[in-house]
């Protein structure tokens, strides 16, 4: 009877949301009633006009008795701005007094050779030949290809984010660690900076601290820093009590505590953490440049304004080069902590370092007489440009019916009558139903937060272009998920296959979100199909990962047993494995939600009329309110749609026993 009336709920919401969503329009004419599919003008919320307001007061108006706001950001920019000229020294421009034509040289920059080799003497210490051969492989990829420059630039960039990410993450954890109060205020603004999209602070970081690379940085660390916050919380936490309990009976204080015992205890977990600000970081590199960051990222957004479709791959494929090699140099970290137990002096006496010390000297001295050893000869570099550009002329000029015909059918037999769908529902219906939803599977105090969330999104006049955002990320996840999962099962059920599946979904998670756009957009044009294709690509890896990882994580033990009670591989898999990989495959969607949804921010570059153009336009005319406004209605779709499968997750793993 219980199964029933659940049924009976789930039928009853979705067929009067199909039945308002199909007569909200002639309802609206019938009755000249407005309301019904827009929130009433008047009602709307100022919002965005507060939030500029505050924020002209706080640039021009705000005052600490001795210093003003301004004096602030001030001080923050040149304490960036000073190591990120000195990197940029280094590792291009050289160091020089003087300015213009009066700029006497007083040091070259480090040539190309030191800084392989400097990269493959940390690779090799980090692992073996191996990843110093790969290491070597990216970084001559990129003098070779002629991008050594702008990828210094963007190296320079990464050398200064990821530290200050890494550790402002680190030192907000511990303290989050040590105090309940803060974790519970950090974990709703942790949320919104994880959720609102990245557009939408780029705004504000432009008003704060103006347009250049010190805005760009700061915005990246922004976006780059709450993983490691939360990685450090977990970390601390799943420290083994008696490794705490040895701490106490030596003595220890709290100071000695944390960093002689939990931090060492925590650090491979901890390196996890740095991986992903890394990654964040390079994903970053092209919308930072948007308010100056220069570099690859620049490189890539210029080529796409001029739809120069072979700079934009070679820019593109550069970033993604860089990415492989640090990531991978990364994670061998977080193995080597492994291996390797702290023992207070990573930084160790090594071969690679007096190598790498020479050939820094050698290179310097060498290069005053022989040019090509500090810079890599431009008449040898190699461009595939012209490669990439006659490559999609061809595939558009012979295969131009077939992509459109599969972009029609989409278009026609799912896009559209899905965005109709969500389109024609009414705001009042649609929070109320919203409310139900997340009541039915969160409780009843999730189900206010999600009633009082969407009802901000109305107030703010921003329903339709939420809709067209739901049903977008909706669509996208939903064939994400039905082509990840058979992935996933494939990948854990077959070790060869998984090898490659796994690597396949390693590359996609390492391009940056931009480099998505680039083949789309010249394939199929501008417009919700093309949308769609991106966010599926870039969304597909949770899917994948977490359906393998669920089903190899299925106790032994269950799968013999219902061998022995003779089911066949195909009930083995729907009845036993599925069933009990239910919580990995549902904190997968979760994660393929949230992934779609940074991305559709992202494909407000190809066309989309969602919130994510939203955020785009506020960003064009610098208008701060806008863009922030728009960015919390993004950040509460987020928030809902993580409280919800979350709380699906944890329900199942209490019926499974789990």
């Amino acid at each position: 009877m219980g199964l029933n009336r659940h049924h009976f709920f789930w039928l009853t919401l979705l067929g009067i949301t199909l039945m308002l969503s199909s007569f909200s329009f002639q309802l609206y004419k019938a009755f000249d009633a407005r309301w019904i599919i827009r929130f009433p003008k008047k009602y709307e919320l100022p919002t965005e006009k507060w939030i500029s307001a505050f924020l002209d007061w706080l640039v021009d108006s705000a005052n600490f008795y001795f210093f003003t706001f301004r004096d602030i950001t001030r001080a923050i920019a040149s304490l960036i701005e000073w190591p990120y000229q000195f990197l940029r020294n280094l590792l291009i421009e050289g160091f020089q007094s003087g300015l213009g034509d009066q700029a006497v040289q007083y040091a070259p920059s480090l040539s190309w050779v030191a800084v392989i080799t400097v990269v493959v003497a940390i690779s090799y210490y980090a692992s073996d030949w191996r990843l110093g051969t790969l290491t070597c492989a990216c970084f001559a990829y990129l003098a070779v290809f002629g991008q050594w420059q702008s990828a210094m630039v963007t190296l320079a960039s990464v050398l200064i984010a990821v530290p200050i990410g890494a550790l402002g993450g680190l030192f907000l954890g511990i303290i989050a660690y040590k105090s309940r109060i803060v974790e519970n205020c950090l974990r709703p603004i942790l949320d919104l900076m994880q959720t609102v999209p990245v557009f939408a602070y780029l705004v504000p970081v432009l008003i704060l601290f103006g347009f250049g690379p010190v805005a760009a940085l700061v915005a990246t660390v922004i976006y780059a820093m709450p993983p490691m916050v939360r990685v450090t919380i977990v970390a601390l936490k799943t420290v083994p009590e008696e490794i705490k309990e040895a701490g106490k009976m030596v003595g220890c204080t709290d100071r000695q505590m944390m960093w002689k015992v939990l931090v060492p205890s925590a650090s491979s977990s901890l390196m996890v953490g740095v991986n992903q600000v890394i990654m964040l970081t390079l994903n970053m590199v092209i919308i930072a440049s948007m308010i100056g960051a220069g570099g690859l990222g620049f490189d890539v957004l210029a080529s796409l304004r001029r739809l120069d479709i072979g700079g934009g791959i070679e820019a593109g494929l550069a970033i993604v080069v860089m990415a492989i090699a640090l990531d991978r140099i990364s994670q061998a970290f977080s193995v080597r902590t492994i291996k390797e137990p702290y023992n207070g002096n990573y930084i160790q006496r090594h071969p690679w370092i007096s190598t790498s010390f020479a050939v820094i000297v050698g290179t310097l001295i060498l290069g005053i007489f022989i040019p090509s050893v500090q810079a890599y000869p431009k008449e040898f570099t190699i461009t595939t440009g012209p490669f990439w550009s006659d490559a999609m002329e061809y595939i558009n000029v012979n295969f131009f019916d077939a992509f459109e015909a599969i972009k029609v059918f989409f278009l026609q037999s799912l896009l559209l009558p899905v965005k109709k769908f969500f389109v024609g529902i009414p705001w009042a219906w649609g929070i109320m139903a919203t409310g139900l939803f997340a009541w039915k599977l969160a409780g009843w105090r999730m189900g206010i937060i999600a009633f009082l969330l969407m009802s901000f999104i109305a107030a703010s006049g921003l329903w339709s272009k939420a809709m067209v955002t739901i049903y977008l990320c909706g669509v996208s996840v939903f064939i994400a998920t039905i082509i990840g999962i058979p992935l996933g099962i494939w990948a854990a059920e077959r070790q060869g296959a998984g090898r490659v599946i796994l690597g396949l979904m390693d590359t996609l998670q390492t391009l940056p979100s931009f480099v998505y756009l680039i083949p789309v957009v010249m394939l199929f044009r501008v417009g919700d199909f093309s949308a769609m294709i991106a966010v599926v690509l870039y969304a597909l890896a949770p899917a994948v990962r977490y359906a393998a990882f669920g089903l190899k994580e299925v106790p032994e033990h269950l799968v013999e047993a219902a061998r022995m009670a003779g089911c066949t591989p195909i009930q083995l898999l729907l009845r036993v494995k599925l069933p009990l990989a239910t919580p990995q495959l549902l904190l997968g969607l979760n994660q393929t939600i949230m992934l779609a949804l940074s991305m559709l921010v992202i494909t407000a570059l190809v066309g989309t009329r969602d919130l994510g153009q939203e955020v785009y336009i506020a960003l064009t005319k610098a208008n701060a309110g806008q863009g922030i406004v728009a960015g919390f209605c993004v950040a509460f779709i987020a928030i809902i749609a993580d409280r919800v499968v979350n709380a699906s997750a944890d329900k199942q793993k209490k019926r499974l026993g789990l």
